[in-house]
């Protein structure tokens, strides 16, 4: 008997997400992540070998289809927007005046000269409606316990990565590790978040660090200054006109 029980409990955690898919647990994690709208202040610190930049930014969102992220220092970036209205992504650089549409080839490039890409930044739910979903096991991460769920692209979905393994706290839901694979399965950046804290009402995860597979030394940590979450926002903030006037 004492076998039984101690198989029940080992086997429960597993047996208890059977009645959540892992596509709920990736729907519920972008929505505990980002609400129905949401505003954030961050720097962005790029490290490398021999040199280290920062930039500071803020940035807004509208459910999936809208986000705007606009660069307020350091000077001679300042200004700079990136825009994303449904499937649309454009760039705004005030220095030569000009916008430049994003096209879909474009995603996998360096967001700002950073280890984040234009997708990872502007485009972050893509992951629930472009990839089927399917849970791994779980396991601890940072000390708390996390479903691990792989997101397989869909056939001809306009994504970068080929294939994402998530790890996502059972308790959050926010993203604590995520990993990125290419079409032939190589694995491309790593990306790990910490010092959880609550803003805005919610709990965020205050800090990222993304680390690219391939080039020891390099990472970008991502830091979370001020968020907030579910105001009312309309739609026409989300326009070309808008990120082209928008000021700090």
């Amino acid at each position: 008997m004492r076998v039984v029980i101690v198989f029940w409990f080992l086997c429960f955690p597993l047996l208890s997400v059977a009645a959540e898919s892992a596509t709920q647990i990736v729907d519920k994690s972008d929505r505990q992540m980002q609400g129905e709208s949401s505003y954030s202040v961050a720097t962005m610190r790029i490290v490398r070998p021999d040199w280290t930049r920062s930039m500071t930014m803020k940035s807004w969102t509208k459910g999936r289809d809208y986000a705007l992220v606009l660069v307020t220092a350091p000077a001679k970036d300042k200004g700079s927007a990136s825009l994303k209205r449904f499937r649309e992504m454009w760039n705004w650089v005030p220095a030569i005046d000009r916008v430049i549409k994003i096209a879909p080839s474009m995603l996998s490039q360096s967001w700002m000269g950073s280890d984040f890409t234009h997708d990872d930044l502007i485009n972050q739910s893509s992951i629930v409606v472009d990839y089927r979903h399917k849970l791994v096991t779980q396991e601890l991460f940072d000390g708390e316990m996390t479903y691990v769920i792989d997101a397989i692209a869909k056939p001809d979905s306009p994504v970068v990565w080929s294939r994402i393994r998530l790890w996502i706290s059972t308790q959050t839901y926010l993203q604590r590790k995520v990993e990125f694979f290419d079409e032939f399965e190589a694995l491309i950046n790593t990306m790990k978040t910490f010092d959880i804290r609550k803003m805005g009402g919610r709990m965020v995860a205050s800090r990222m660090e993304m680390y690219p597979a391939d080039k020891p030394g390099y990472k970008t940590e991502f830091i979370t200054h001020e968020a907030q979450f579910d105001f009312a926002v309309e739609d026409n903030f989300f326009s070309l006109s808008q990120m082209k006037s928008l000021r700090d």
